[in-house]
């Protein structure tokens, strides 16, 4: 199945207890593809950068086999850039600077050779362009895939909820669930999530992993422990890109397959965080991946005789 991913395609600057970074690629739509591409799964972006974006990164995503026919470049413009400093336990962060430049007055363009995509993720975006994207999809894909945060609740929230009831499965984290819900039991904030629209429920929770709801289930899963993590910041993408492409690799949309789609992006978020920006996701090889799945299972089984 084919993939389509509406999101950024940005420059970062980051800085951690570890280190700091200048301009590095970044931007959700990246890191999504990037995932999708080391699962050998076809993926396209839309999306807008400026003139001063660098060949070579572009050169980098088509070499992966990434289509990048929805990206328009502004010449004239700018492209996004975000810079952030996060504190030493890495899971609070403080934004320095916020340049949307092109993307303020970003109205997307969906490819014709994009248009017959099974699975749609709309990346973290406003909520309108999200829903600009859904009307310009000449079908409706198969599985339509939102991820959003709390900002917009906070500024476009009758466009959030709009999208929302549009969507098959949303990805927020746990403190965005009790915002969109008032629900401090997160049980409660995914029945009444159901109620506005998605069937499936996903609600990270960071270090400490993610929770699937759908067909009257719960499925929940760890993070993987690492000795080193750099860089946190795409490792939400990662995973929604993780999960995205193995649905699209089995073509099945059960509750079943999205248990181990849970843990695909998980695998896969814990190698972006590895290194700073999408270094680690451009050298993940093959047998990286299943060594690492691997040891997911290994972490999560076990068997009990009572």
């Amino acid at each position: 199945m084919k993939l389509l991913v509406v999101g950024s395609v940005a420059f970062d600057a980051i800085e951690t207890p570890f280190g700091k970074t200048d301009k590095i690629l970044g931007g959700a739509a990246t890191y999504i593809s990037l995932t999708s591409s080391i699962l050998n799964v076809e993926s396209g972006i839309v999306s807008v950068v400026g003139g001063d974006f660098p060949q070579k990164d572009l050169d980098m995503l088509t070499d992966r086999g990434i289509n990048i026919e929805g990206l328009e470049i502004v010449k004239d413009g700018k492209t996004f850039f975000w810079s952030g400093k996060y504190h030493n336990d890495l899971n609070s962060r403080d934004t320095l600077v916020t340049e949307v430049n092109v993307l303020e007055n970003f109205e997307p363009k969906i490819p014709e050779s994009m248009q017959d995509a099974e699975i749609l993720l709309l990346g973290n975006l406003h909520p309108g362009v999200q829903l600009s994207v859904l009307e310009k999809m000449e079908a409706r894909p198969k599985l339509v895939i939102l991820d959003t945060m709390n900002f917009w609740m906070d500024t476009a929230w009758d466009l959030l909820v709009k999208i929302i009831g549009k969507t098959d499965v949303i990805t927020i984290n746990d403190e965005e669930a009790r915002q969109l819900t008032g629900e401090y039991s997160l049980v409660k904030a995914a029945k009444k999530i159901h109620k506005m629209g998605p069937q499936f429920v996903i609600i990270k929770k960071g270090e400490h992993g993610a929770l699937l709801f759908g067909d009257d289930k719960i499925f929940a899963i760890p993070a993987l422990p690492l000795e080193e993590v750099f860089d946190p910041t795409g490792a939400g993408d990662t995973f929604a890109g993780g999960f995205a492409a193995y649905l699209a690799k089995k073509e099945n949309f059960s509750f079943e397959t999205m248990k181990s789609a849970l843990i695909v992006g998980s695998a896969m978020a814990s190698f972006a965080v590895e290194k700073f920006g999408t270094d680690r996701l451009q050298e993940v090889t093959q047998s990286e991946m299943t060594t690492r799945i691997q040891d997911f299972k290994e972490l999560t089984a076990f068997e009990v005789e009572v």
